[in-house]
Protein backbone atom coordinates (compact mmCIF):
# COMPACT_ATOMS: atom_id res chain seq x y z
CA UNK A 1 0.00 0.00 0.00
CA UNK A 2 2.96 2.29 0.77
CA UNK A 3 4.72 1.63 -2.29
CA UNK A 4 1.44 1.71 -4.68
CA UNK A 5 0.67 5.09 -2.98
CA UNK A 6 4.15 6.42 -3.22
CA UNK A 7 3.87 6.12 -7.12
CA UNK A 8 0.56 7.75 -7.38
CA UNK A 9 1.70 10.49 -5.45
CA UNK A 10 4.52 10.74 -8.01
CA UNK A 11 2.64 11.49 -10.49
CA UNK A 12 2.30 14.72 -12.20
CA UNK A 13 -1.36 15.28 -11.64
CA UNK A 14 -0.73 14.17 -8.16
CA UNK A 15 1.46 17.16 -7.11
CA UNK A 16 2.56 20.98 -7.94
CA UNK A 17 6.67 21.36 -8.64
CA UNK A 18 9.26 18.88 -8.04
CA UNK A 19 8.40 15.92 -5.45
CA UNK A 20 11.65 13.44 -4.34
CA UNK A 21 11.14 9.65 -4.11
CA UNK A 22 12.03 10.13 -0.28
CA UNK A 23 9.03 13.03 0.22
CA UNK A 24 6.71 10.79 -2.12
CA UNK A 25 7.55 7.33 -0.01
CA UNK A 26 7.63 9.62 3.45
CA UNK A 27 3.92 11.07 2.83
CA UNK A 28 2.82 7.97 1.42
CA UNK A 29 4.34 6.17 4.75
CA UNK A 30 2.81 8.82 6.95
CA UNK A 31 -0.88 8.65 5.43
CA UNK A 32 -1.00 4.48 5.69
CA UNK A 33 0.47 4.52 9.16
CA UNK A 34 -1.95 7.35 9.95
CA UNK A 35 0.88 9.63 11.19
CA UNK A 36 0.19 12.67 10.15
CA UNK A 37 4.30 13.84 10.20
CA UNK A 38 4.61 15.87 6.53
CA UNK A 39 7.23 16.96 4.91
CA UNK A 40 5.70 18.74 1.66
CA UNK A 41 2.90 21.35 2.91
CA UNK A 42 -0.55 18.89 1.99
CA UNK A 43 -2.93 21.76 1.10
CA UNK A 44 0.17 23.61 -1.65
CA UNK A 45 2.65 20.81 -2.99
CA UNK A 46 -0.24 18.17 -3.96
CA UNK A 47 -3.17 19.16 -6.14
CA UNK A 48 -6.80 18.34 -5.20
CA UNK A 49 -5.91 14.85 -7.18
CA UNK A 50 -2.83 14.36 -4.74
CA UNK A 51 -5.10 14.94 -1.31
CA UNK A 52 -7.83 12.43 -2.81
CA UNK A 53 -5.09 10.00 -2.93
CA UNK A 54 -3.72 10.84 0.13
CA UNK A 55 -7.02 10.56 2.09
CA UNK A 56 -7.92 7.31 0.83
CA UNK A 57 -4.43 5.82 1.91
CA UNK A 58 -5.56 7.12 5.65
CA UNK A 59 -8.76 5.37 5.30
CA UNK A 60 -7.34 2.12 4.39
CA UNK A 61 -4.43 2.69 6.54
CA UNK A 62 -6.49 3.40 9.40
CA UNK A 63 -9.06 0.06 8.76
CA UNK A 64 -6.05 -1.84 8.51
CA UNK A 65 -5.35 -3.72 4.95
CA UNK A 66 -7.03 -6.94 6.19
CA UNK A 67 -10.14 -5.24 6.87
CA UNK A 68 -10.28 -3.24 3.90
CA UNK A 69 -9.37 -6.33 1.64
CA UNK A 70 -11.86 -8.50 3.34
CA UNK A 71 -15.17 -6.30 3.38
CA UNK A 72 -14.60 -5.82 -0.31
CA UNK A 73 -14.36 -9.85 -0.79
CA UNK A 74 -17.77 -9.99 1.38
CA UNK A 75 -19.14 -7.42 -0.67
CA UNK A 76 -18.42 -9.13 -3.59
CA UNK A 77 -19.89 -12.64 -1.93
CA UNK A 78 -16.63 -14.21 -2.35
CA UNK A 79 -15.62 -16.74 0.05
CA UNK A 80 -13.62 -15.90 2.80
CA UNK A 81 -10.70 -18.84 3.95
CA UNK A 82 -10.11 -19.60 7.63
CA UNK A 83 -6.38 -18.65 7.00
CA UNK A 84 -7.80 -15.30 5.83
CA UNK A 85 -10.29 -14.90 8.90
CA UNK A 86 -7.55 -15.94 11.41
CA UNK A 87 -5.36 -13.09 9.87
CA UNK A 88 -8.60 -10.91 10.02
CA UNK A 89 -9.18 -11.58 13.85
CA UNK A 90 -5.95 -10.88 14.83
CA UNK A 91 -6.10 -7.66 12.82
CA UNK A 92 -9.06 -6.48 14.62
CA UNK A 93 -8.17 -7.88 18.03
CA UNK A 94 -11.43 -9.47 17.72
CA UNK A 95 -11.91 -12.01 20.39
CA UNK A 96 -12.96 -15.41 18.81
CA UNK A 97 -13.64 -16.69 14.90
CA UNK A 98 -17.56 -16.58 15.47
CA UNK A 99 -19.61 -13.95 14.30
CA UNK A 100 -16.27 -12.35 12.33
CA UNK A 101 -17.80 -11.43 9.32
CA UNK A 102 -20.78 -9.82 10.90
CA UNK A 103 -18.78 -7.76 13.26
CA UNK A 104 -16.69 -6.62 10.07
CA UNK A 105 -19.61 -5.33 8.71
CA UNK A 106 -20.69 -3.69 11.81
CA UNK A 107 -17.40 -1.70 11.97
CA UNK A 108 -17.62 -0.66 8.17
CA UNK A 109 -21.09 0.78 9.17
CA UNK A 110 -19.99 2.68 12.45
CA UNK A 111 -16.94 4.16 10.45
CA UNK A 112 -18.73 5.60 8.07
CA UNK A 113 -21.38 6.81 10.50
CA UNK A 114 -19.27 8.41 12.26
CA UNK A 115 -17.14 10.01 9.84
CA UNK A 116 -20.35 11.40 7.93
CA UNK A 117 -21.60 12.65 10.71
CA UNK A 118 -18.20 14.63 11.85
CA UNK A 119 -18.04 15.29 8.03
CA UNK A 120 -21.33 17.41 8.46
CA UNK A 121 -20.69 19.51 11.27
CA UNK A 122 -17.30 20.09 9.96
CA UNK A 123 -18.54 21.02 6.66
CA UNK A 124 -21.10 23.47 8.01
CA UNK A 125 -18.59 25.15 10.28
CA UNK A 126 -16.09 25.83 7.57
CA UNK A 127 -19.04 27.06 5.21
CA UNK A 128 -18.60 30.07 7.13
CA UNK A 129 -15.45 30.96 5.48
CA UNK A 130 -15.40 29.12 2.30
CA UNK A 131 -18.05 28.56 -0.74
CA UNK A 132 -19.98 25.37 0.00
CA UNK A 133 -17.94 23.12 -2.45
CA UNK A 134 -14.80 23.79 -0.87
CA UNK A 135 -16.34 23.37 3.06
CA UNK A 136 -17.68 20.08 2.20
CA UNK A 137 -14.59 18.69 0.77
CA UNK A 138 -12.58 19.84 3.48
CA UNK A 139 -15.21 18.82 6.21
CA UNK A 140 -15.05 15.36 4.32
CA UNK A 141 -11.30 15.29 4.58
CA UNK A 142 -10.82 16.39 8.29
CA UNK A 143 -13.60 13.76 9.21
CA UNK A 144 -11.25 11.15 7.97
CA UNK A 145 -8.23 11.78 9.15
CA UNK A 146 -9.60 12.64 12.56
CA UNK A 147 -11.37 9.33 12.83
CA UNK A 148 -8.55 7.63 11.94
CA UNK A 149 -5.89 9.37 14.09
CA UNK A 150 -3.79 10.81 10.96
CA UNK A 151 -3.66 14.47 11.81
CA UNK A 152 -3.51 15.32 7.86
CA UNK A 153 -4.91 19.13 7.50
CA UNK A 154 -5.42 20.70 4.22
CA UNK A 155 -4.75 24.12 6.10
CA UNK A 156 -1.17 25.25 5.94
CA UNK A 157 -1.29 26.10 9.46
CA UNK A 158 -3.00 22.99 10.42
CA UNK A 159 -6.14 24.10 13.08
CA UNK A 160 -4.40 27.07 14.43
CA UNK A 161 -6.54 29.16 12.88
CA UNK A 162 -9.46 27.43 14.76
CA UNK A 163 -7.80 27.98 18.22
CA UNK A 164 -10.77 29.22 19.91
CA UNK A 165 -13.81 27.63 17.86
CA UNK A 166 -15.83 25.41 20.30
CA UNK A 167 -17.12 23.39 17.39
CA UNK A 168 -14.28 22.54 15.66
CA UNK A 169 -12.20 21.97 18.96
CA UNK A 170 -15.21 19.40 20.41
CA UNK A 171 -15.94 17.62 16.66
CA UNK A 172 -12.29 16.68 16.39
CA UNK A 173 -11.14 15.19 19.47
CA UNK A 174 -14.33 13.45 19.56
CA UNK A 175 -13.70 12.15 16.72
CA UNK A 176 -10.10 11.51 17.71
CA UNK A 177 -11.05 9.57 20.66
CA UNK A 178 -13.80 7.32 18.92
CA UNK A 179 -11.18 5.91 16.64
CA UNK A 180 -8.81 5.71 19.22
CA UNK A 181 -10.81 3.71 21.43
CA UNK A 182 -11.36 0.48 19.19
CA UNK A 183 -13.84 -1.23 17.27
CA UNK A 184 -14.63 -3.60 19.95
CA UNK A 185 -15.21 -1.14 23.19
CA UNK A 186 -17.59 0.99 20.62
CA UNK A 187 -19.55 -2.01 19.67
CA UNK A 188 -19.73 -2.91 23.34
CA UNK A 189 -20.71 0.32 24.48
CA UNK A 190 -23.91 0.56 21.79
CA UNK A 191 -24.86 -2.65 22.92
CA UNK A 192 -24.50 -1.35 26.62
CA UNK A 193 -26.41 1.39 25.82
CA UNK A 194 -29.21 -0.91 24.35
CA UNK A 195 -29.14 -3.06 27.19
CA UNK A 196 -28.10 -6.37 25.59
CA UNK A 197 -25.01 -6.15 27.43
CA UNK A 198 -25.45 -6.19 31.29
CA UNK A 199 -22.17 -5.97 32.23
CA UNK A 200 -18.89 -4.35 30.49
CA UNK A 201 -16.04 -6.13 29.90
CA UNK A 202 -12.90 -6.05 31.83
CA UNK A 203 -11.18 -4.60 28.49
CA UNK A 204 -13.83 -2.11 27.95
CA UNK A 205 -13.18 -0.62 31.25
CA UNK A 206 -9.92 -0.43 31.60
CA UNK A 207 -9.39 1.43 27.97
CA UNK A 208 -12.23 3.97 28.96
CA UNK A 209 -10.54 5.07 32.49
CA UNK A 210 -6.83 4.89 31.36
CA UNK A 211 -7.98 6.91 28.17
CA UNK A 212 -10.41 9.68 30.77
CA UNK A 213 -6.77 9.57 33.15
CA UNK A 214 -4.52 10.08 30.31
CA UNK A 215 -6.53 13.24 28.78
CA UNK A 216 -7.56 14.29 32.04
CA UNK A 217 -3.52 14.49 33.37
CA UNK A 218 -2.10 16.14 29.90
CA UNK A 219 -4.73 18.69 30.11
CA UNK A 220 -3.35 19.22 33.34
CA UNK A 221 0.45 19.52 33.09
CA UNK A 222 -0.25 21.44 29.70
CA UNK A 223 -2.47 24.03 32.05
CA UNK A 224 0.05 23.76 34.66
CA UNK A 225 3.12 24.03 32.75
CA UNK A 226 2.10 26.90 30.26
CA UNK A 227 -0.67 28.85 32.03
CA UNK A 228 2.39 31.80 31.92
CA UNK A 229 4.17 31.16 29.07
CA UNK A 230 3.87 34.04 27.05
CA UNK A 231 4.83 32.10 23.62
CA UNK A 232 1.94 29.74 24.29
CA UNK A 233 -0.65 30.09 26.85
CA UNK A 234 -0.15 33.01 28.63
CA UNK A 235 -1.77 35.68 26.04
CA UNK A 236 -4.66 33.24 25.89
CA UNK A 237 -7.85 33.64 27.78
CA UNK A 238 -9.44 31.44 30.40
CA UNK A 239 -11.98 29.56 27.99
CA UNK A 240 -9.20 29.45 25.49
CA UNK A 241 -6.27 27.91 27.08
CA UNK A 242 -9.11 25.33 28.75
CA UNK A 243 -9.86 24.43 25.30
CA UNK A 244 -6.13 24.55 23.75
CA UNK A 245 -5.63 21.74 26.49
CA UNK A 246 -8.17 19.29 26.04
CA UNK A 247 -7.45 19.75 22.13
CA UNK A 248 -3.88 19.09 22.42
CA UNK A 249 -4.19 16.66 25.28
CA UNK A 250 -6.18 14.32 22.74
CA UNK A 251 -3.79 15.00 19.89
CA UNK A 252 -0.82 13.83 21.88
CA UNK A 253 -1.73 10.14 22.23
CA UNK A 254 -3.08 9.78 18.97
CA UNK A 255 -3.31 12.08 16.06
CA UNK A 256 -1.14 15.49 14.89
CA UNK A 257 -3.66 18.32 14.90
CA UNK A 258 -2.63 21.20 16.43
CA UNK A 259 -4.00 24.59 17.92
CA UNK A 260 -1.02 25.91 19.16
CA UNK A 261 2.90 25.96 17.65
CA UNK A 262 4.03 22.62 19.44
CA UNK A 263 7.85 24.62 19.25
CA UNK A 264 6.68 27.02 21.79
CA UNK A 265 5.92 25.30 24.26
CA UNK A 266 8.87 24.96 27.45
CA UNK A 267 11.35 21.88 27.23
CA UNK A 268 10.01 20.17 30.12
CA UNK A 269 6.47 20.00 28.07
CA UNK A 270 8.25 18.47 25.09
CA UNK A 271 9.48 15.46 27.05
CA UNK A 272 6.28 14.44 29.58
CA UNK A 273 4.92 14.54 26.14
CA UNK A 274 7.07 12.07 24.89
CA UNK A 275 5.24 9.72 27.86
CA UNK A 276 1.66 10.34 26.73
CA UNK A 277 2.66 10.09 23.13
CA UNK A 278 4.31 6.57 23.79
CA UNK A 279 0.91 5.22 25.44
CA UNK A 280 -1.20 6.04 22.23
CA UNK A 281 -4.76 4.27 21.99
CA UNK A 282 -6.56 0.98 22.16
CA UNK A 283 -6.16 -1.95 20.48
CA UNK A 284 -8.41 -2.99 17.40
CA UNK A 285 -8.38 1.10 16.42
CA UNK A 286 -6.87 3.57 14.55
CA UNK A 287 -4.19 4.86 16.87
CA UNK A 288 -0.61 4.16 17.62
CA UNK A 289 1.45 3.53 20.79
CA UNK A 290 1.99 0.38 22.79
CA UNK A 291 -1.64 0.98 23.75
CA UNK A 292 -3.47 2.03 26.70
CA UNK A 293 -4.35 -1.47 27.96
CA UNK A 294 -0.65 -2.38 27.81
CA UNK A 295 -0.17 0.48 29.69
CA UNK A 296 -2.77 0.06 32.20
CA UNK A 297 -1.29 -3.64 32.67
CA UNK A 298 1.96 -2.80 33.88
CA UNK A 299 0.86 -0.35 36.14
CA UNK A 300 -1.11 -3.46 37.70
CA UNK A 301 1.34 -5.68 37.28
CA UNK A 302 3.91 -3.06 38.99
CA UNK A 303 1.33 -2.23 42.41
CA UNK A 304 0.88 -6.08 43.06
CA UNK A 305 4.70 -6.93 43.09
CA UNK A 306 5.22 -3.65 45.07
CA UNK A 307 2.58 -5.17 48.05
CA UNK A 308 4.00 -8.84 47.45
CA UNK A 309 0.94 -10.22 45.85
CA UNK A 310 1.57 -12.73 42.88
CA UNK A 311 -2.31 -12.49 41.84
CA UNK A 312 -2.62 -9.37 40.04
CA UNK A 313 -6.68 -8.53 39.50
CA UNK A 314 -8.58 -6.01 38.59
CA UNK A 315 -12.12 -5.18 38.65
CA UNK A 316 -12.78 -8.31 40.42
CA UNK A 317 -11.06 -10.26 37.57
CA UNK A 318 -7.13 -12.12 37.75
CA UNK A 319 -4.67 -11.06 35.16
CA UNK A 320 -2.55 -13.61 33.81
CA UNK A 321 1.00 -13.48 34.36
CA UNK A 322 1.59 -13.67 30.62
CA UNK A 323 -0.34 -10.83 30.04
CA UNK A 324 1.30 -8.37 32.25
CA UNK A 325 5.10 -10.21 31.47
CA UNK A 326 3.73 -8.87 27.73
CA UNK A 327 2.60 -5.67 28.64
CA UNK A 328 6.54 -5.15 30.17
CA UNK A 329 8.17 -6.88 27.25
CA UNK A 330 5.77 -4.13 24.84
CA UNK A 331 7.04 -1.61 26.84
CA UNK A 332 11.34 -2.26 26.93
CA UNK A 333 11.00 -3.25 23.54
CA UNK A 334 9.32 0.43 22.34
CA UNK A 335 11.88 2.35 24.76
CA UNK A 336 14.76 0.25 23.39
CA UNK A 337 13.87 1.09 19.43
CA UNK A 338 12.71 4.84 20.35
CA UNK A 339 15.93 5.58 22.28
CA UNK A 340 18.43 4.01 19.83
CA UNK A 341 16.51 5.81 17.04
CA UNK A 342 16.70 9.11 19.18
CA UNK A 343 20.33 8.61 19.32
CA UNK A 344 21.29 7.84 16.08
CA UNK A 345 19.11 10.81 14.96
CA UNK A 346 21.10 13.01 17.03
CA UNK A 347 24.35 12.19 16.07
CA UNK A 348 23.86 11.84 12.26
CA UNK A 349 21.72 15.05 12.17
CA UNK A 350 23.55 17.26 14.36
CA UNK A 351 19.88 18.44 15.95
CA UNK A 352 18.77 19.34 19.31
CA UNK A 353 18.25 15.65 21.58
CA UNK A 354 14.79 16.73 23.02
CA UNK A 355 13.15 17.91 19.43
CA UNK A 356 14.69 14.75 18.14
CA UNK A 357 13.14 12.66 20.66
CA UNK A 358 9.74 14.31 20.21
CA UNK A 359 9.62 13.72 16.85
CA UNK A 360 10.62 9.72 16.69
CA UNK A 361 8.17 9.30 19.68
CA UNK A 362 5.69 11.06 17.44
CA UNK A 363 6.64 8.68 14.27
CA UNK A 364 6.82 5.69 16.56
CA UNK A 365 3.36 6.00 18.03
CA UNK A 366 2.26 6.97 14.79
CA UNK A 367 0.82 10.57 16.61
CA UNK A 368 1.81 13.04 14.14
CA UNK A 369 2.79 16.12 16.26
CA UNK A 370 5.88 17.74 16.07
CA UNK A 371 7.91 21.05 16.89
CA UNK A 372 8.09 22.23 13.09
CA UNK A 373 11.00 22.93 10.90
CA UNK A 374 10.41 26.50 11.37
CA UNK A 375 7.60 26.80 8.90
CA UNK A 376 4.41 24.85 7.91
CA UNK A 377 6.12 21.49 7.31
CA UNK A 378 7.14 18.46 10.33
CA UNK A 379 10.62 18.66 11.69
CA UNK A 380 11.40 15.89 9.96
CA UNK A 381 11.78 18.09 6.71
CA UNK A 382 14.77 18.95 8.63
CA UNK A 383 16.47 15.51 8.38
CA UNK A 384 18.83 14.34 5.30
CA UNK A 385 17.19 11.33 2.85
CA UNK A 386 18.65 8.57 5.87
CA UNK A 387 16.91 10.56 8.78
CA UNK A 388 14.05 10.73 6.80
CA UNK A 389 14.26 6.77 6.40
CA UNK A 390 14.53 6.41 9.61
CA UNK A 391 11.65 7.56 10.82
CA UNK A 392 9.84 5.76 7.87
CA UNK A 393 11.14 2.46 9.75
CA UNK A 394 9.79 3.76 12.41
CA UNK A 395 6.37 4.69 11.51
CA UNK A 396 5.94 1.53 9.81
CA UNK A 397 7.09 -0.41 13.11
CA UNK A 398 4.44 1.59 15.34
CA UNK A 399 1.58 0.81 12.73
CA UNK A 400 2.46 -2.71 12.48
CA UNK A 401 3.10 -3.12 16.02
CA UNK A 402 5.98 -3.77 18.28
CA UNK A 403 5.65 -7.51 18.83
CA UNK A 404 5.05 -8.29 15.37
CA UNK A 405 7.45 -6.00 14.29
CA UNK A 406 10.02 -7.45 16.45
CA UNK A 407 8.72 -11.30 15.36
CA UNK A 408 9.29 -10.44 11.99
CA UNK A 409 13.05 -9.84 12.67
CA UNK A 410 13.58 -12.58 15.53
CA UNK A 411 11.50 -15.27 14.62
CA UNK A 412 9.10 -16.98 16.86
CA UNK A 413 10.57 -19.40 20.08
CA UNK A 414 9.99 -23.20 19.18
CA UNK A 415 7.60 -24.85 21.52
CA UNK A 416 10.18 -26.50 24.84
CA UNK A 417 8.88 -29.59 26.45
CA UNK A 418 11.83 -28.67 28.70
CA UNK A 419 11.51 -27.14 32.07
CA UNK A 420 15.01 -26.38 34.07
CA UNK A 421 15.00 -26.19 37.37
CA UNK A 422 14.23 -22.77 38.93
CA UNK A 423 17.04 -20.70 39.38
CA UNK A 424 17.42 -18.28 42.50
CA UNK A 425 18.35 -14.41 41.68
CA UNK A 426 19.05 -11.76 44.09
CA UNK A 427 17.16 -8.62 42.72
Amino acid sequence: MILLGTALLSLPFAHNGELRFIDALFTSTSAVCVTGLIVKDTPVDFTPMGQVIIMLLIQIGGLGYMTAVTFFAVMRRKKIGFRDRLILQESLNYPGMSGLVRFLKIVFAAVFLIEFIGMVILTLRFWCDMPIGNAAWFGIFHAVSAFNNAGFSLFSDNMMSYRGDTVVNLTIPVLILLGGLGYIVLLELYHYRKKEVLRLSTHTKIVLITTAVLTVAGMIMLLSLEWDNPQSFGSLSIYDKILVAWFTSVNYRTAGFNTIDMSLLSDSNLFFSTFFMMVGGSPGGTAGGIKTTAFALALVGVWFTLRGDSNAHIFRRSISAYQINKSYAIIFVASFYILISTVILSEVERLPFLRILFETCSAFATVGLSTGNGGVLSYSALFSDWGKFNIIILMLMGRVGVFAFTIVIVGKAAHSRIKYAEGKIVI
